[in-house]
């Protein structure tokens, strides 16, 4: 791939497909598993699915990073209560490292305020997502999660393309329209030769505390069908629990009692 490519394949005539596109990692790093977590829209809970996941991974001993490529929009250091700035040395950049001992890299990490926005072109963001890769000394991970931003733009393609992904989750909600959405994400995941390990609904029922009945709020669900179609499995069915909010905005994520995904996590590793 050229020095000077701007990531839009109709403007340019070289051919990529045929090339081995991936960046080698920090010379310091092992990173023996990468999953990324997809959406094909944003507010479907992408990012409490990779914290939850993280978390719950973490627990069972393996030692976990996530790289937080939703660059406009990071979260992860916010779930995991992580708010210093990242250090670094002539060997690279030094990841955060959560209370249960999870790595993390984020753009929040290393902006001088948090709420700065960030005004880049779609290029340039991808490639903090290379220096992600290349330039943090991970030291040995056997996950990593990234953190993907929704839809299937520059952030993803270079992530499918530079990254050894071994797989994608892709996380939805129950509305009808997500079903397009969510073909799309799977679709690009398909084009790229990652493999699709499967589906998670989020905000899938809410359970009443007082009687247990499970209330369909976003309607009724259609994962089983969409994942037919798509041929590919569905991974879990979340509910709305505000308490898990509440966790992640306090940045109390990994202490959080009720982990829905410690059984994926378990598949996962298996």
């Amino acid at each position: 791939m050229a020095e000077n490519c701007t990531h839009d394949c109709s403007s340019c005539g070289e051919d990529c497909s045929s090339r081995d596109l991936r960046v080698p990692a920090n010379a310091l790093s092992s990173i023996k598993r990468v999953i990324a977590v997809v959406s094909g829209k944003g507010g479907v809970g992408k990012s409490t699915v990779t914290a939850s996941l993280a978390a719950a991974m973490a627990q069972k001993g393996r030692k976990v990073a996530v790289l937080d490529a939703d660059i406009t929009g990071p979260s992860i250091p916010t779930a995991f209560g992580v708010h210093e700035r990242a250090t670094g040395s002539d060997q690279g950049i030094d990841p955060a490292v959560t209370k249960g001992g999870i790595k993390l890299m984020s753009l929040n990490l290393l902006s001088a305020n948090e709420t700065d926005p960030v005004i880049w072109r779609g290029p340039v963001i991808a490639g903090v997502v290379t220096q992600f890769w290349q330039e943090v000394v991970w030291g040995d991970i056997d996950y990593m999660f990234v953190d993907m931003p929704p839809g299937t733009g520059d952030v993803p393609l270079t992530v499918f393309q530079s990254l050894p992904v071994d797989g994608v989750i892709v996380v939805t909600s129950p509305q009808d329209l997500v079903s397009m959405i969510v073909a799309k994400a799977v679709n690009m995941a398909k084009m790229m030769d990652i493999p699709v390990l499967g589906l998670v609904e989020n905000y899938s029922y809410f359970q009443c505390p007082d009687c247990g009945r499970q209330h369909a709020i976003f309607g009724e669900s259609r994962i089983e069908k969409v994942a037919a179609e798509l041929e590919v499995p569905v991974l879990a069915r979340l509910p709305i629990d505000t308490a898990l909010a509440a966790a992640f905005d306090a940045g109390q994520i990994e202490g959080f009692p009720a982990n829905y995904l410690a059984d994926l996590a378990g598949r996962l590793d298996g």
